[in-house]
This record gives C-alpha cells, structure tokens and sequence, in this order.
C-alpha cells in the first residue's frame, strides 16, 4: 500500500483544504473522511455545500459516484462470502478504489484463501489511517490560508490524472469525451448539476457501447 499512500497523501490534504473554502468547519470536514470515507465523493460533497445545494441532490449524487464500489463488493463476494456480518459490514467499510486494486490480486491466490479477509482488512486499515491523516493536515494547512487563495483548481487536476490512465479502450474513450462535453454543456446548470448530468451521461455512453463493440469483437 506504500505507493499508493504516496498518491493519497497530496489528494487528502487538497481536500483538508477545499473543505475549509467551501465552508465546512475543521471538525466536520476531518469527521467527514472517517464517515464517507470517498475522496472522489468528499470533494464533490464539499463543492455542493459550498454552493447550498439541497440536501437530496447531494445525497444523489454522491450515491451515483459511488456506485462503482458496488462492482467491488460483487468481486469480493463470491471470495469472502462466508464471512460473519460484523466482518462483512467491517471490509465494505473499507472496501475503496485502493484496497481494491491493492488486495484483488492476493484475494484470488489460492494460496491465501484463508487469510483473504486479513488481507483486505490490512489494505483497507492502511489506507484509512493514511487518509484521516492526509485529511487532518489538509485542515491544518488550510486554516492558514487566506480564504481567497483559488484551490478548485486542484480538484479537476487531480481527477484528470486518476481518470486518464484509466482510458484504454475506444470505449472509455467515448465515455469519458461524452461526459466531458456534457459536463461543458451543462456547467451553467445551478447546484453543481452539470457534473450529475455530465456523470449520467458518460455511464450511458459507455453502456451502450459497450454490447456493440462486444458484438464486433466477437465477429471473425
């Protein structure tokens, strides 16, 4: 997990940060990384906030943002499906982007089928306490900072490099240029709205392209 906390590390005190701009007070922004627990989703929380947005939309979307870990828990379930429910409710807890990436390998071994759950526990704790960390100075920085000091731009920064490796296929490419130019379409909606609009819109592409490109794979 060492590598990996080296790029959560600058991406928690960004948003220490961008959480005082936004309005959130130190306790609630630090509580809020032990709470959600979702870099990509605090960030997006704290933008809402800052703009007053109703309560609904950023409860919507942020479970939209998030659905990604859904298709995480389905690829650890079938592997750890015999767990109790304290040690369930405890790796969802845990189960993030990083712990995922970091754990799946060694889950699947099955040389380590009876210690998968430590496995995720150990990647998860790790990153968790990395980020509350990364989180805590971000606020402690920040609350030296001049309040007009412009740090959104940080934020589109660091997704474009989370996003852009990502991009290996003609299908994600699609996706990701269709929720780009909605997101540029849209950014006069109030609220924030245009990155909900710009979110559904890239997840659309990308399902229906998906089966047709499929098709085509599969032709001789």
């Amino acid at each position: 997990m060492l590598p990996l906390l080296l790029g959560v590390a600058p991406f928690g005190v960004i948003y220490g940060m961008v959480a005082l701009q936004s309005g959130i007070p130190p306790l609630a922004a630090v509580l809020m990384s032990s709470v959600v627990f979702a870099g990509s989703a605090q960030f997006l929380l704290a933008q809402l906030i800052g703009v007053g947005a109703p309560l609904l939309l950023m409860v919507g979307a942020v479970a939209v943002l998030n659905l990604r870990h859904a298709l995480y828990s389905a690829s650890v379930a079938p592997l750890l499906g015999h767990l109790s429910w304290p040690w369930k409710w405890l790796l969802a807890y845990l189960l993030t982007d990083e712990a995922y990436a970091a754990a799946i390998p060694r889950l699947l071994d099955p040389a380590h089928r009876a210690v998968r759950h430590w496995l995720l526990l150990g990647s998860g704790l790790a990153l968790w306490s990395g980020w509350q960390l990364s989180t805590l100075a971000g606020v402690l920085l920040g609350q030296g900072l001049p309040a007009e000091l412009p740090l959104d731009f940080a934020l589109p920064l660091t997704f474009i490099a989370i996003v852009v490796p990502l991009i290996n296929s003609r299908t994600r490419l699609a996706a990701a240029l269709v929720a780009g130019a909605a997101a540029v379409l849209a950014a006069g909606l109030p609220y924030k709205l245009g990155l909900f609009v710009a979110a559904l819109a890239g997840l659309a592409a990308g399902v229906l392209l998906q089966p047709r490109r499929a098709g085509q794979e599969r032709q001789p």
